[in-house]
């Protein structure tokens, strides 16, 4: 008796963990809610389908735009000897403790102590550099030390003052950031986040939507070929494709949007958000941080172009950042080579030149500046300009 309960219970195991074990696996689990009450779930959950494209998409600048502070994550030293910025007003010091990190600073004038604030959240890939922010109670800043890849040193963070400050961050900062925060103040105004539902680095889901309904229905129905319950970029318009990217890489001069900054979805109208969307042929200068897309837009590639939008020579999927061969390709899908060297005499275009390097030159920012150390004039950040054209 006690053999044949024993065989049903193994079999009763058995059965159940084969014939409904999808009751467990259906519900992802659940990280935040957006304000337009869809759920984001848990960032790996893509790489059950999408295994490929979420590897190839960890490798990437967008991914890595913002991270926990975690000495994998952190670029800037924090050796005796390279670990201090010296500036007309303060005195910073970076610092390593017990696997936590940390900015010290010391005012040089007036009564006023040191402050000792712990780095909480990097902030960039490290490709041009870092800023790393600090949570203060639930209140989110930016401190006054950042990372520049180009001198591997700490300097001034762009457009701080030279003196000991914290600049409060809010959703206009983070937006382009992380793939979603909740603020504790519904319109978005304000630095008070709640700290669980902050999701860091820009995921599958702040392109393609919170996708807890896509994950349940195709686990449920694995054998479905058509994505459901997802954003898809080949059903947009060319219009709805540019403002999913224009969203964060058309700068603050290009817009800002209305109310709460994650309100703005792709698949939206970025000029139904926006109170001060671009204009085009607009008297202000466009600077190249942060406002490729106004630089492209008035690029002759573009208007001669109909159907070119960001995804015409990006794949946001894959880190392509400095391969010339893809870029070249892409460039020549559009201008066969021949047609090319009939335009600018005494000039050979061949595939072992770099377009882009020529076409779409490093340029000075005039509003993303930064010191290096006291009595140093700021220096501007070179960033590629999107304002595709032929220079000297």
């Amino acid at each position: 008796m006690f053999l044949i309960l024993s065989l049903l219970l193994i079999y009763g195991i058995w059965y159940f963990n084969n014939s409904i074990k999808t009751s467990k696996y259906i519900e992802p689990e659940i990280v935040a809610t957006h304000y337009n009450g869809f759920n984001f779930v848990v960032s790996e959950t893509c790489l059950e389908c999408h295994a490929d494209i979420y590897k190839s998409h960890l490798k990437t600048a967008h991914f890595n735009t913002s991270s926990t502070a975690e000495k994998e994550h952190i670029k800037g030293s924090f050796n005796e000897g390279s670990n201090e910025l010296n500036l007309k007003g303060v005195k910073l010091k970076m610092l390593e403790e017990n696997d936590e990190y940390f900015q010290v600073s010391k005012p040089k004038f007036g009564d006023v102590g040191t402050t000792k604030s712990k780095i909480d959240v990097v902030v960039g890939s490290g490709v041009k550099g870092q800023s790393y922010l600090s949570w203060q109670d639930e209140h989110l800043v930016q401190l006054q030390a950042s990372y520049f890849q180009p001198t591997s040193s700490w300097v001034n963070s762009p457009n701080f003052p030279d003196y000991s400050l914290n600049r409060k961050v809010d959703d206009n900062c983070l937006k382009c950031h992380v793939t979603f925060a909740k603020n504790n103040n519904a319109s978005g105004i304000g630095n008070s986040y709640d700290r669980s539902k902050m999701i860091l680095g820009i995921d599958c889901q702040r392109c393609h939507g919170p996708s807890e309904k896509h994950v349940k229905h195709h686990r449920k129905n694995p054998e479905a070929e058509i994505g459901e319950f997802v954003d898809s970029y080949e059903s947009y318009s060319r219009k709805q494709r540019l403002d999913a990217c224009a969203v964060c890489h058309s700068g603050l001069q290009g817009q800002q949007i209305k109310g709460n900054p994650f309100s703005f979805i792709a698949g939206d109208t970025l000029s139904l958000y926006s109170k001060n969307y671009k204009n085009v042929n607009s008297k202000v200068k466009l600077d190249v941080h942060g406002n490729q897309m106004g630089l492209l837009t008035e690029s002759e590639c573009f208007v001669n172009s109909p159907k070119m939008d960001c995804l015409t020579c990006h794949d946001p999927h894959k880190n392509e950042r400095a391969d010339m061969n893809i870029f070249n390709l892409k460039c020549l899908t559009c201008h066969e080579s021949n047609k090319v060297n009939s335009v600018q005499e005494n000039h050979i275009h061949n595939n072992q030149q770099n377009c882009v390097s020529c076409h779409m030159p490093l340029v000075p920012s005039e509003v993303m500046k930064l010191k290096l150390e006291n009595d140093v004039e700021e220096i501007p950040v070179y960033i590629r300009t999107h304002l595709i054209g032929i220079y000297n």
